[in-house]
């Protein structure tokens, strides 16, 4: 199963290369988690592809404690109407440095007895976002987003959780002034219950970002982002966990790159990481009228 996933994103992967190379850098999302009420333009597509160094993470439902290399963090999104957009990303392949093993397995593992390693392919997956209304000089614009992860990973490897889960967000975000800009986001995630059978957990999904226009070439950014667990006691695997992050978008070499501390808000969440990346956005398609 492993191979067929990477046999399918590697065509995708090859056509995301290939179209950075040729095309102009415009807009773009990263380093941020917290999604913005704005949609990519119809006809247009954004594509980032980034890195993740991460460490002192905890996966509860293996039981591994070890420092995660995310490689080809990747999303590509379409503009298919002034106020709608499609996306798809993902993470081409996790890699974990095992440090410890703080709790037995609930999941029965398939891990190297050779080495203290692991890697496994990341849960993908598909979200639409509709722009609601526009900004006004009082009021923030305000946006809805919903999707679906899907179980791309495989459950024995440590790290992914290979479950179906559901989003719904609510998003808004306002200007103050030319430089500076506020979003928001919040919403519910319905996560599936790895190991206990017909039980879900709803959690509060929550992001709060902002940017400020250093200059032409510069933008600053942060945030605090991730979900909250409600329940007094947890179904394994469906725990609080968020980070917050600090970085920069700096244009360049006509793409717009991105770096970005990350540091970890709850008990399963990394200690502290730093990512790296690089978006752009071009128009592909004629949309239809």
């Amino acid at each position: 199963m492993q191979n067929k996933n990477l046999n399918r994103i590697s065509p995708l992967l090859s056509l995301v290369i290939a179209t950075m190379i040729c095309l102009t850098a415009q807009a773009q999302q990263r380093p941020l988690i917290t999604e913005d009420v704005e949609v990519v333009k119809p006809g247009s597509a954004r594509f980032e592809f980034g890195f993740d160094f991460l460490q002192d993470k905890n996966f509860p439902l293996s039981g591994l404690n070890g420092d995660l290399t995310r490689f080809g963090v990747v999303s590509i999104t379409f503009g298919l109407a002034p106020n709608v957009e499609v996306e798809s990303g993902g993470v081409i392949q996790n890699f974990l440095s095992v440090n410890r093993q703080f709790r037995p397995s609930s999941v029965p593992l398939q891990l190297s007895q050779a080495t203290n390693s692991t890697h496994d392919t990341g849960d993908f997956y598909l979200a639409t976002k509709i722009k609601l209304r526009n900004e006004s000089k009082r009021m923030p614009s305000l946006g809805f987003r919903f999707g679906a992860e899907l179980p791309n990973s495989n459950q024995s490897r440590g790290i992914g959780l290979n479950q179906i889960n559901f989003f719904a967000t609510t998003l808004a975000a306002k200007n103050f002034g030319k430089r500076v800009r506020v979003v928001g986001n919040l919403g519910l995630g319905i996560l599936t219950a790895p190991i206990d059978r017909f039980t879900q957990n709803d959690v509060l999904l929550y992001g709060l970002g902002a940017s400020y226009q250093y200059n032409d070439r510069v933008t600053l950014v942060g945030e605090v982002n991730g979900r909250y667990n409600t329940r007094k006691q947890s179904p394994l695997g469906t725990e609080s966990d968020g980070t917050a992050r600090l970085g920069a978008r700096i244009r360049a070499a006509g793409l717009i790159w991105d770096v970005s501390g990350v540091k970890g808000l709850h008990a399963n969440s990394v200690r502290s990481g730093i990512s790296f990346g690089v978006s752009y956005e071009a128009n592909l398609f004629q949309p239809i009228k």
